[in-house]
This record gives C-alpha cells, sequence and structure tokens, in this order.
C-alpha cells in the first residue's frame, strides 16, 4: 500500500544486534529501521528469532551486542516499563490476560484513573474502555470477566490495551490470527487510522496476503540472521517464501486419494441449550471434515462436547457404534478421540513442564499408557517422546527444556505429539496452524493428510479458508450455533461457504 516519505531518522531500530540463550543463537547481527507513518512487515518461520526481536524492542530481553536506538540515540531498556515510556506498544502472539479481572480492569492495570483519596474511578475505567472499544468498532461489555472470552475477543482485549498508551510504535505479533474476514479488516482500517497519524507499526503476521495487502516493507529473518529489508512492491508471495525457508516450498495442500471408509464418528442430533443446536454430522475413517463459520458460530464448543469437556443436554455421541456420555473426556480418549484444542498454551500444553513430559501426559491412562500403577518409567517416557518429537521434527535445544521455550510452530506439533502417541481412531484439530509459519503450515497439512490415509478420521475446524478449501473431503459450515451447510469438496468455494456461514444459505446435504 501507499506509504508516506521517510523520516530520514527512525523511530525506533536495532544496530547489529545479537541475542543467545545458551547454546541457542536466537539473533544474529540483526538491524532494523522502524519510520513514523509506516507498517513495516516482520516475516520467518517459527524459530527464526521474530519473538526475540520483538520482546528485544519491548525491552524484556537486553542484546548480548548491538544497540537498541530510539529518535536517533542509543538508549538501553532495563524493561517493558522503559519500552512504554518511549511509547512503544507491542500485542504479543498469545493473550495474556487476567482472566478473573474484568476486561476494563485488564486494559488500565496498574494505572486506572483516580478519585479524591486515592479511589479508583470505576465509571472513568469503563467509559475509557467502552470509548476503546467504539474506536475499534466491537461490541465487547467492559464489566464482563475475561475468563472465558474466546481468543477473538482476547485479542481485541490485547490490541485496545496496546492502544490506550497512544504509542508511537505498536508491535503486532500476530493480532488476526484468531480474526475473521471482517474484524481482520476492522483492524487493518485501525493501523491505517494509526498510520495516517505518524505511528510506526511493527506487523508479524504468517498470513502472507495481509503483509502484501498492508505493509510497505518487509525484513526477512532466517535462523536468527538477517536476510533482507525491502520494499513489497515487486515481490511476489513465492519470493518472500522462498526467503523465509531458503527454497521453493512444495505444495502447500498435498494431493489426496483414496475413498473413506466406515464411520467413524457419528453425531446426532447434539444439542447445548444457548450454544448450539441439533448439531448432526458423520466423519468417516480416512476423511478429513472440516468445520467452518465466523468466530462464535458454535464449532470448538462442539468439539468440547464431543470430547467431554462440556456436557451436552440432548443428543448422542458415537464412536464406531460405541456410545459416549456427556462431561466424559476420559471415556473418549478410551474410544479413541484425541483433541487437539484452539488455545495451545492454556489448553493443550503445560508450559513450565518439560518438552517430553508434555508428549508423555497422554501415557499416564488410557490404552496408550506406559505409566505402571501411577508411575510412569522414565525411559520409556524419554524414548516415546524423542520418538514423537523426531517424527514431527520438533526444533528443541534439550527435550527436557519446558515448552515454553518453543516458537509457537513447535508448540503445536509438541500438542500434535502428545494426541498422535495415543494412535487415535477420530482425531479433532482446533485451528490447526493458528499462528505457526507457511513451512511449518506445508508440514501440518502433509502430516493430517498422511494421518487421513493411514484411515484416521479427521474433524478440522478452521477460520482460514483456503486451508478448508485445499484440505477438506467435505465442509460442514456452522451459523449462530446451527449447521446451515453441508458441501462436498466440489461444491465449496469462498462463496458458498461464507453464504452459509453468514446465514444467507440453507444447509444443502452432500
Amino acid at each position: 500500500m501507499p506509504q508516506s516519505v521517510r523520516d530520514p531518522v527512525p523511530v525506533l531500530a536495532l544496530d547489529g544486534v545479537s541475542k543467545s540463550f545458551g547454546a541457542v543463537r536466537a539473533l544474529r547481527e540483526v538491524s532494523l529501521r522502524l519510520y513514523a507513518g509506516e507498517v513495516h512487515a516482520l516475516a520467518g518461520e517459527n524459530g527464526a528469532g521474530k519473538s526475540t526481536l520483538i520482546k528485544t524492542l519491548a525491552g524484556v530481553h537486553r542484546p548480548d551486542a548491538g544497540t537498541v536506538v530510539l529518535d536517533g540515540r542509543p538508549v538501553v531498556l532495563h524493561g517493558p516499563a522503559d519500552a512504554r515510556e518511549a511509547q512503544i506498544a507491542v500485542i504479543y502472539q498469545e493473550p495474556t490476560l487476567f482472566p478473573d479481572l474484568s476486561v476494563a480492569e485488564n486494559l488500565f492495570m496498574g494505572r486506572q484513573p483516580r478519585r479524591a483519596l486515592g479511589r479508583v474511578d470505576h465509571k472513568a475505567v469503563h467509559r475509557q474502555a467502552a470509548d476503546l472499544f467504539t474506536r475499534l468498532g466491537v461490541t465487547l461489555d467492559p464489566r464482563r470477566p475475561a475468563r472465558g472470552l474466546s481468543i477473538a475477543d482476547q485479542q481485541i482485549v490485547e490490541i485496545a490495551k496496546a492502544l490506550s498508551f497512544d504509542a508511537r510504535v505498536l508491535i503486532m505479533d500476530e493480532p488476526t490470527a484468531a480474526l475473521t474476514g471482517s474484524e481482520v479488516a476492522r483492524l487493518f482500517g485501525v493501523v491505517r487510522t494509526l498510520q495516517q497519524q505518524g505511528a510506526a507499526v511493527l506487523f508479524i503476521s504468517h498470513r502472507l496476503e495481509e503483509i502484501f495487502a498492508l505493509c510497505g516493507h518487509v525484513t526477512t529473518l532466517r535462523d536468527g540472521a538477517l536476510i533482507s529489508t525491502e520494499p513489497l512492491a515487486g515481490l511476489t508471495e513465492d519470493d518472500l517464501v522462498r526467503r523465509m525457508v531458503g527454497r521453493d516450498l512444495a505444495q502447500l495442500y498435498p494431493e489426496r486419494h483414496g475413498e473413506p471408509g466406515a464411520t467413524a464418528l457419528r453425531v446426532h442430533r447434539l444439542t447445548r441449550e444457548g450454544v448450539f443446536t441439533d448439531v448432526s454430522f458423520e466423519v468417516r475413517r480416512g476423511e478429513i471434515v472440516a468445520l467452518a463459520g465466523l468466530v462464535g458460530a458454535g464449532r470448538t464448543e462442539v468439539a468440547r462436547a464431543v470430547f467431554g469437556i462440556d456436557r451436552w443436554d440432548a443428543g448422542e455421541v458415537r464412536v464406531e457404534g460405541r456410545p459416549l456420555r456427556p462431561g466424559a473426556p476420559s471415556l473418549a480418549m478410551a474410544a479413541g478421540i484425541a483433541l487437539v484444542p484452539e488455545d495451545r498454551r492454556a489448553q493443550g500444553l503445560v508450559m513450565g513442564m518439560s518438552i517430553e513430559r508434555n508428549i508423555g501426559l497422554t501415557a499416564l491412562t488410557g490404552p496408550a499408557a506406559t505409566a505402571r500403577a501411577g508411575l510412569m518409567a522414565r525411559g520409556a517416557e524419554r524414548s516415546r517422546s524423542q520418538d514423537w518429537a523426531a517424527r514431527l521434527q520438533v526444533k528443541y535445544a534439550r527435550i527436557a527444556d519446558a515448552a515454553a521455550t518453543l516458537s509457537g510452530g513447535n508448540q503445536q506439533k509438541v500438542v500434535l505429539a502428545k494426541w498422535l502417541a495415543t494412535g487415535p481412531r477420530v482425531l479433532i484439530v482446533d485451528e490447526p496452524t493458528r499462528g505457526i509459519d507457511v513451512g511449518t503450515k506445508a508440514e501440518v497439512h502433509r502430516l493430517l493428510a498422511q494421518l487421513a490415509a493411514d484411515g484416521v478420521a479427521i474433524l478440522m475446524i478452521s477460520s482460514d479458508l483456503p486451508e478448508v478449501l485445499g484440505m477438506a473431503d467435505r465442509v460442514l459450515v456452522m451459523h449462530e450455533g446451527r449447521l446451515a451447510a453441508e458441501l462436498p469438496r466440489a461444491a465449496a468455494t469462498e462463496e458458498s461457504v461464507l453464504a452459509a456461514a453468514t446465514g444467507h444459505a440453507r444447509r444443502r446435504a452432500a
């Protein structure tokens, strides 16, 4: 998109910055320039060093070598408070809200407006929060607790929090990962407004089409090193992918052959009052069925009910003819269902626990158990974890390191490894490629295709329409808690899926 003429002095810059964590060199002599009134993209695979660079700009990490430069002067950011004082705001990839506080309290934590005698002015807090949401064009109650918010709403709160600082530099790490198309368009409008007001924006996204739509320049990292900084004008997505991965990428959506087998999962008239109603579908062995729809349509809630996390009020779930009881995940696991959740950090991993222990969690009980009398054999756990980490090509320094040390894409691989180690008959994957780079995305797609070829029945929930159309044998579209359409692969287009997701099409049997 058109950019304003650059001021000769960048608002914020890195000069030759290096950062290591033990033997891992996360950044190697990286330089970056952010100018007022520009949106600058940062591209690279998971593990390329993007998160370390962001945290260096945010004052979380101090570089081992090189300097941070603010308005042409070298500075030392001793912590996030220094970054905030410098009007640098960061929207991280994963929301970090306090679940038991209200939305408004999360927005103004530590800086609430005060009344006489130092009391918090709650009316002012709620009014200012409402003003921020109005600016974003969203409807969100400032008084409601953060607990229970969808990923999309949590991300909106994080965006509002960053905007509340009147930042001169706005760093956005995967802000659109869980947003719908209309929410993305609204966010882009806000970013362009900030750009027109002179803000410098660093935008990180694995959706390459977003980078080309919003940004003027791109800096690409690979394995912690700077590959290039260049204008996006004249580049293609293939050019950018080659810079990111160092090679031409194989087909993103693998070709699939073969006919589905017998029904593995049957959901009949499943209802949870106020959440979803009369949901019926089947998934056969060797088939990938996508559950599409807008955020809030009830897709994740159906998956949680099928797995037994949430109870249902009516209907039934059967795995290869075996009925499951509502609210019983252990029975679902015993029947061969695995669930890779949408929020990998909060629901899929124990972040402070080691990689091998996370992968080994599903071996404590159930058909794949290697524990005896409640005790896990240390050697068996390590062998199993190393095997699955190797199969999924997880990149780590030591398998005994905490899951929190991994990049987002490698965390997703660990969650997949944990569940694939159970040998599932039915695999439910909720947003399997949210927030991961294009190279890892291709690996996940290849893995899902291979699992289907091996006879696993896969129910895939995705907000990424190209992913839905590229991977699914059939597409089920939900709208306001009901199935609005069932489309065979040949009839599934962006237009037909969006029409059903927005309530403009009646359900059509495959």
